[in-house]
């Protein structure tokens, strides 16, 4: 619509302001108070929910306190990068005090300095008490470069963080460098240009899980190409992750383009931990490769898994523009990894994928944040999952689901954790390395938030 200036009716002038309101930062507007208590509310998790001994996340918190493979105790690996992260997060947002802070994550590297490690990887899992190795499956009781990946990230921007504090945030600083330094990337190319999942000390080789893109695990090449001790070359990334280019699959999904082919013949898009899990850290605005614009591809996944709700073409109870989510999280039947298709659609709502989408598609994920009533919201923020067509709402909580809802509201909020993993040298270069560029003028462009 062309109008003369001066000429708009005060109706689309409201219309187009209250667009660009919604649009902008969180930082740059006064805090919805909603948006406050469930962003402090799921930051509980990693603090007073934390395992006591190593003072990092518990793979799950059960409020019923039914805990069928009595795993209260076990520590998730992964999850525990991304409380990390949300420890660094309350402290910006005065939840707990810099000296508080200090003191949890001089209690973590105490912890992580003595746990089992493999080739400087920890497992998926590790006994809480003990710090010694829970298997995740019968040949998975070893290192899980994976999840070890996703706690370096976090392990990352804690270095960030303190490296220019006192002595004492300094000393901290150099503890999680030398525990990142450690990690041994190029153990796990089991001597082929790809890296592997697993590596046991007792089964060796035979989870034989190759990694190719595109899922979750970008943030483990990354990575992997930015180690300043044990790194991979450039080939480890565009023959294994990049399947020699089969990555790139441009295709619409609902309308909306993706550029790549999600891992399990996903063609709307996979769970949408895939837009989450690695981008905590990796800032996706403006990065490009010669495979993907992953600000595109990033917002366009939570696109179509918002689109898909909508549109409910399996017409279950309650989905809507106020309610939706679809990613890996508890089901009605075990666990689950939901997502935007006919065979993985199952009904259940996970809280995570909506909230975690903030930086991507804000006024989508305030309006199911303001939906969700007491059943879905307990002591640590939205509870895991739930189901209306089944009448399910289970008060139990995974820490790989909660800890992304902090971290991606406060880079929508601020940017912090997206600036301090991005002001990381060895990850500039790592992405150098690779092929990736970025283009600054990425703010207007659609993740809202600040350009650190």
């Amino acid at each position: 619509m062309n109008l003369p200036r001066g000429r708009e009716p005060p109706a689309l002038m409201k219309r187009i302001l209250a667009l660009l309101l919604l649009a902008a930062p969180l930082a740059a507007q006064e805090v919805d108070p909603v948006f406050e208590r469930v962003q402090k509310s799921t930051f509980q998790y990693f603090w007073e929910g934390a395992e006591p001994t190593s003072g990092l996340a518990r793979e799950r918190i059960h409020c019923d306190n039914v805990y069928p493979d009595n795993d209260q105790d076990t520590v998730t690996t992964g999850g525990s990068g991304f409380g990390l992260m949300a420890l660094l997060s309350g402290i910006e947002r005065g939840y707990i005090s810099r000296e508080e802070a200090v003191e949890r994550f001089e209690r973590i590297a105490g912890y992580l300095e003595k746990a089992d490690r493999f080739h400087g990887a920890w497992p998926h899992w590790i006994h809480g008490p003990s710090g010694k190795v829970k298997p995740f499956g019968k040949k998975d009781d070893g290192g899980d470069l994976v999840e070890t990946s996703f706690l370096a990230q976090g392990m990352l921007c804690v270095r960030q963080y303190f490296r220019d504090g006192s002595p004492r945030e300094k000393a901290l600083a150099n503890r999680f460098d030398a525990l990142w330094r450690d990690i041994d990337f190029d153990w796990f190319r089991n001597g082929q240009n790809v890296l592997y999942w697993h590596w046991s000390p007792n089964y060796a080789w035979q989870m034989n899980f190759p990694v190719h893109g595109y899922n979750e695990c970008m943030i483990m090449y990354v990575l992997a190409a930015s180690s300043p001790t044990h790194p991979v070359s450039p080939e480890v990334y565009h023959q294994g992750w990049a399947e020699n280019g089969k990555i790139r699959d441009p295709h619409p999904a609902l309308g909306i383009p993706l550029q790549l082919h999600h891992q399990g013949d996903a063609v709307n898009g996979g769970p949408l931990f895939w837009a989450h899990y690695s981008w905590l850290g990796l800032d996706p605005r403006g990065l490009s490769d010669k495979y993907a614009d992953y600000q595109q591809e990033t917002h366009n996944q939570a696109q179509i898994n918002y689109a898909w709700c909508v549109k409910n073409p399996k017409k279950f109870k309650g989905y809507g523009p106020d309610n939706w989510g679809l990613t890996a999280s508890y089901s009605v039947k075990g666990y689950a990894a939901h997502a935007p298709s006919e065979r993985d659609d199952l009904g259940v709502i996970s809280p995570t994928a909506a909230l975690s989408s903030f930086p991507y598609l804000p006024r989508e994920a305030s309006a199911a944040m303001h939906h969700w009533g007491e059943k879905i919201y307990g002591p640590y923020g939205p509870y895991d999952a739930f189901s209306e067509q089944d009448d399910w709402y289970p008060q139990r909580y995974l820490a790989i689901d909660q800890g992304p809802i902090v971290v991606m509201m406060e880079n929508y909020r601020s940017g912090l954790l997206w600036r301090l993993f991005m002001s990381c040298p060895e990850v500039q270069d790592g992405l150098r390395k690779l092929g990736f560029t970025r283009r600054l003028s990425a703010l207007k462009d659609g993740i809202q938030s600040p350009q650190p």
